[in-house]
């Protein structure tokens, strides 16, 4: 990064699952590019380099040739800047096992959209408990992985603890069809990236209830101002909601049937409560029990969240949930 040669920055992105992969090959597009995707599994990397696709995550998309495939952990050495794209539960220790081969100077960036179940936590602050000294950045906003890799046009936020760094990081990653704009409010992207989970799940139940497109209309609208007040209390700027990262992705992962998160909740609509073990699929799963908790200690309203936890955990069915949400007193907008 800065103060280094004109050279290109070695990036390392740890996790070779479809966003990872995705991210490495438009990284990997760059004249001069110097890119390594780390997979977890030795025949993983090895069949990437085989056949020069991940065609388990991305099939039949072609990467890039100048783009190298790993599986060791030092291939992390001398990294300028390290993406973790790995799911948010898997951080924590994903940061303890590649720490030591990532140098001091190195940028790592979180691309994952969730809090860490166990304590509520930011990923950044996860990130920061186990990778001390490191500057950490966070990437997030609307964009598929199989989109991103395609060459579809798509724009994102990559977010720093100064906007010179972010700056420098878009400019590093930003590609011919991929466009990030640099923040400094980590806080708020990451937040908007986590909620708009679940309140994709939210309304994947709408539709699979059918409940009608004015019911997700609302729910859109009723979900971003509960985005807000959540973002604002945890110290994020509200105007990050009205972006990419907020409104931005709640748009596309509301929408779009590529969306797990909305494709797990039509499936809820449809059944009316959650299956066994179900949760494990998606991030908003996880997420909505994490920001119902951390909203009731911080006395934050978060209604149509702690209806999705409920769903999802088990503890109320569609049509309850349904009741409470319309019955509740009514307030100005």
């Amino acid at each position: 990064m800065s103060g280094k040669s004109k050279s290109a920055p070695k990036i390392v992105v740890v996790g070779a699952g479809a966003f990872g992969t995705a991210l490495s090959a438009v990284a990997a597009a760059k004249d001069k590019a110097n890119v390594t995707l780390l997979a977890r599994r030795d025949e993983a990397a090895a069949e990437c380099r085989r056949t020069g696709r991940n065609d388990a995550v991305l099939p039949g998309i072609p990467l890039p040739p100048r783009l190298v495939y790993s599986s060791q952990a030092d291939a992390l050495e001398d990294a300028d800047i390290v993406l973790f794209a790995m799911p948010s539960q898997a951080h924590r220790d994903a940061a303890r096992s590649y720490g030591p081969a990532i140098g001091a100077s190195a940028v790592v960036v979180t691309c994952a959209k969730g809090m860490e179940q166990s304590t509520g936590q930011l990923l950044t602050d996860v990130l920061e408990e186990e990778l001390p000294g490191r500057r950490i950045g966070v990437l997030s906003g609307p964009g598929f992985a199989a989109d991103i890799a395609s060459g579809l046009p798509t724009a994102m936020v990559i977010a720093a603890p100064d906007t010179a760094i972010a700056t420098e990081l878009a400019e590093v990653l930003s590609g011919r069809t991929f466009r990030l704009y640099p923040s400094a409010d980590r806080t708020g992207v990451q937040l908007g990236g986590a909620l708009k989970n679940v309140l994709a799940i939210a309304c994947g139940i709408v539709e699979g209830a059918g409940l009608g497109d004015s019911a997700r209309a609302a729910l859109i609208s009723r979900g971003l101002a509960e985005m807000s007040r959540f973002i604002v209390a945890r110290g994020g700027e509200a105007d990050t909601v009205r972006g990419l990262s907020g409104l931005g992705d709640l748009v596309l992962t509301a929408t779009s049937h590529q969306s797990r998160n909305l494709r797990f909740g039509i499936a809820l609509g449809k059944n009316g409560r959650a299956a066994a073990g179900s949760s494990e699929l998606v991030e908003g799963a996880f997420a909505a029990s994490v920001a119902a908790r951390v909203a009731g200690a911080l006395g934050i309203e978060m209604p149509v969240t702690e209806a999705v936890a409920a769903i999802v955990d088990g503890k109320l069915d569609v049509r309850s949930a349904l009741e409470q949400l319309m019955s509740r007193p009514i307030t100005h907008e």
